[in-house]
């Protein structure tokens, strides 16, 4: 596959617009025959996307809402980039179809980087999802990437949660499938889900998370990621 001088490969087909049509990929992702990343010894670059949407607004939201994508470039040397796309969310939320809403908004941030990163991480699930193949997943297999999820709270899973200190997990299942980690990356602190998603299982997922947590709870690029969709949210657009 032919790459662009950034590193992305050639955009995919045009994003899911409905139920069905999402459904149909996730489950083509599900059973998706994948190459296992070899984690480096030296990580590269890392990148991390959250999208934030209009005040104001209670419940899941409507197709056409206000959105600000923010994607964030970490690189090994402790350089950094981040993007912002501004646009229009194009559908509200329900559970199991994130990508509905948010997937063509962090990719356009994402491609707006000036590089393409050695790792994603995405505030979404991965195995974690009524068809095995949340947003995480999705989003790292349409642009080729080894991916993460990092969330605050599972999405269907269940299960113990873990020590309260640093490192300690604890697995959390789908029945008896093991699909992500609690992950307590700090003590006295509440643990996060580390979410295994494109080419990488849950074993990497809870050591990746805990190697993008040195002095912080969540991982640097995700925070700077956040903090730059709110502030570009608070930011009135500039007028000719």
């Amino acid at each position: 596959m032919t790459h662009d001088r950034k590193g992305w490969p050639p955009p995919a087909p045009p994003w899911p617009t409905n139920a069905e049509e999402l459904a149909a990929v996730q489950d083509e992702l599900a059973y998706a025959t994948t190459t296992p990343w070899p984690t480096p010894a030296n990580m590269g670059r890392v990148a991390a996307c959250f999208v934030c949407f209009e005040r104001g607004r209670s419940g899941p939201g409507v197709a056409g809402d206000r959105s600000w994508a923010a994607a964030c470039l970490v690189g090994a040397e402790g350089d950094l980039a981040t993007s912002i796309v501004r646009g229009l969310a194009e559908a509200r939320y329900e559970p199991g179809l994130l990508a509905l809403r948010e997937g063509s908004l962090l990719e356009a941030a994402l491609r707006s980087l000036p590089a393409a990163p050695d790792l994603l991480v995405v505030n979404a699930t991965g195995r974690d999802h009524p068809r095995r193949a949340g947003l995480a997943l999705h989003l790292g297999a349409r642009l080729g990437l080894p991916s993460i999820g990092v969330t605050n709270r599972p999405l269907l899973a269940s299960g113990a949660s873990p020590e309260d200190r640093r490192g300690a997990t604890s697995p959390l299942r789908i029945g008896d499938e093991i699909v992500a980690s609690w992950v307590r990356t700090w003590p006295g602190t509440r643990p996060l889900v580390a979410h295994p998603g494109w080419r990488i299982n849950p074993e990497q997922a809870i050591e990746l998370l805990l190697w993008l947590t040195p002095r912080w709870r969540t991982p640097l690029p995700l925070r700077i990621a956040r903090q730059a969709a709110r502030l570009a949210r608070a930011t009135p657009p500039v007028r000719g």
